[in-house]
């Protein structure tokens, strides 16, 4: 991974913030402009929202960056302060909303822990360590979802099937498989076997038409066992609040969702665990979206894995929705980048 320093100012440049809101906004208003139920009427639902269930939702996010901050505090051993950890995870979001989810915010990551003061090996492990977790909660959860909502996961829609021409459950198996082989390649490598990674990674780029990309597979190799080497030993009880703090912060993520849809309707036990299992299915199939954050991407599967359970209400939570997981993080991007700028590249000096 080459961390070039203009192609990440590029990338959190918040002058161009507006890049992203406008592919996101013009997919979902094409969306919602061709669904002839969309409406003045529609929009107005919004004051049937439940307040309590709106506040129990912002207090759910909130605790869910509050799980992301603890755990980048406790990833780097308490060597980020709280400032910065607030800091990290905030540039962090910004990236990852204005970068297609298939790319995500990795090298912006590194770069953003470099330069507040943890050495490039140990960021490189730590930004790998977050993708592998994240990805195992998809991997492991996905089957335990899919066993308890009794074959009730995918929802019965054809609208899909229609507008994309292909099938849900055959996109869904499509990028679980490839998460599943990124994530198990991942993890052998950085937990396990980084010089086997690094000579697999060489015996391939042999290959005639592969060649052109020996230095490169060379680099990555080096960098993989550079980033294994930092997570050897550690004790039981850091892998332990590690993992524990990945399973708070998405199941947050889900709950919040729930909250905001019993602000429209009532949902039975049953129902709140479908629609939780719902999301880690969704989530999954949105990993593969080609659109900065996701943009229209979540927009469409919302109203397909969510319609049944809100009918007239799902355009409204849907842009409620997005509103509280995805746009409040460009907007704090644009506002923490530029003195976190300052923080990291103008700072005065002391007297010696």
């Amino acid at each position: 991974m080459d961390i070039n320093s203009k192609k990440i100012f590029k990338t959190l440049n918040p002058n161009k913030v507006w890049i992203p809101i406008l592919i996101g906004l013009s997919i979902v208003f094409y969306l919602f402009y061709s669904d002839p139920d969309v409406n003045r009427d529609t929009l107005a639902l919004i004051i049937d929202a439940k307040i309590g269930s709106i506040l129990v939702a912002v207090a759910v996010l909130l605790a869910r960056d509050l799980g992301y901050i603890y755990r980048i505090r406790t990833l780097t051993n308490k060597d980020l302060d709280w400032t910065s950890s607030i800091y990290v995870i905030i540039l962090w979001e910004f990236a990852s909303a204005v970068t297609p989810s298939v790319v995500g915010g990795t090298a912006v990551a590194v770069f953003i822990l470099l330069k507040e003061g943890i050495k490039f090996g140990r960021s490189l492990a730590y930004v790998m360590l977050t993708a592998v977790l994240d990805n195992m909660f998809f991997v492991i959860g996905a089957p335990i979802v899919m066993f308890f909502s009794q074959g009730t996961i995918f929802p019965e829609t054809q609208a899909f099937e229609l507008q994309i021409g292909g099938s849900l459950k055959l996109l869904f198996w499509v990028s679980y498989t490839l998460i599943v082989v990124y994530t198990s390649v991942m993890a052998f490598a950085l937990l396990f076997r980084p010089r086997a990674f690094k000579w697999i990674l060489l015996k391939i780029t042999t290959i005639k038409w592969l060649r052109r990309w020996r230095h490169d597979a060379n680099i990555q190799g080096d960098e993989m066992i550079l980033a294994s080497a930092q997570l050897k030993g550690k004790a039981t009880s850091y892998w332990g609040k590690i993992i524990g703090a990945t399973i708070f912060i998405w199941c947050a993520r889900y709950i919040m969702l729930n909250s905001l849809i019993t602000s429209f309707t009532e949902l039975s036990f049953q129902n709140h665990l479908l629609i939780f299992s719902r999301q880690v299915v969704m989530w999954i199939v949105m990993l593969i979206s080609p659109t900065p954050g996701s943009s229209g991407t979540a927009e469409f599967f919302f109203i397909q894995f969510f319609n049944q359970f809100l009918g007239d209400y799902t355009f409204i939570t849907n842009i409620l929705w997005r509103l509280m997981s995805y746009y409040p993080y460009l907007i704090l991007g644009a506002l923490f980048l530029p003195r976190w700028v300052r923080r990291v590249f103008f700072k005065k000096k002391q007297p010696s």
